[in-house]
């Protein structure tokens, strides 16, 4: 593939993650300052920014780290916790089955933020769509390590009254939810969203409800898709 296609994809990536940017940033100083006041250095939060990279499951690490917890309990925590990217993964088998040496990396960068912003991202005509979303996971990968790096340098410089910072992650998902909203796409996806965990909250409480929403939200969609190219087909 010649350079200049290479180059055009990050050109049209870069813009998509500047509101992830905003947040990672945000989000991984938070991150690197609860790891310094917590009694781990900068290179933790840059080593397991780098190699485990997963957002809210680094906030309870470091309670894992603090405590001391039993592994088997912060497997099963983790594996709770991040069941959600099975979801995930299944929606984006399409995007990326032909991504090649690419895939892996793909794979394993599929953040929130990440999916929030390729789910319903059309790559124009011309621009390798493999490229564009290596582009954009990279990237956001980039801004979260860069956020944690920051913070941990500043926690061990400056004394933070930390109360409220964990918070911040959520804050990032209902401003990625917004400006999808905002956009026109993927509308009747996110009602769905909304609606199926309300419904399971409502029904199962807030500590078990993410796994049976996320079942209901995909089997919902899927039916959706497979409604919709039907009546395709038939027309």
């Amino acid at each position: 593939m010649r350079e200049t296609k290479k180059m055009a994809a990050l050109r049209y990536a870069f813009p998509k993650t500047m509101p992830v940017m905003a947040g990672y940033l945000v989000l991984g100083a938070a991150y690197g300052i609860l790891m310094n006041v917590n009694g781990n250095g900068i290179w933790w939060a840059l080593l397991i920014s780098v190699f485990v990279y997963a957002g809210s499951l680094q906030y309870l690490g470091i309670t894992f780290f603090a405590a001391a917890v039993n592994p088997w309990y912060a497997f099963f925590m983790s594996l709770m916790l991040n069941a959600r990217h099975l979801f995930y993964g299944l929606s984006m088998l399409d995007k990326y089955k032909a991504a090649g040496k690419l895939k892996p990396y793909l794979v394993f960068a599929l953040t929130d933020e990440t999916f929030s912003v390729l789910c319903n991202e059309e790559v124009p005509e011309g621009l390798p769509k493999d490229w564009v979303y290596f582009f954009v996971s990279i990237l956001d990968q980039i801004y979260w390590v860069t956020g944690a790096v920051i913070g941990a340098l500043a926690g061990s410089m400056i004394r933070f009254n930390t109360a409220g910072m964990d918070f911040a992650l959520t804050a990032l998902f209902v401003v990625i939810f917004i400006d999808q909203w905002k956009s026109g796409k993927g509308r009747p996806a996110a009602c769905v969203g909304v609606g199926a965990s309300v419904l399971c909250v409502a029904v199962l409480g807030q500590s078990v409800f993410i796994i049976p929403a996320m079942i209901l939200i995909l089997t919902v969609i899927t039916a959706g898709y497979y409604r919709e190219k039907k009546k395709e087909e038939q027309s």
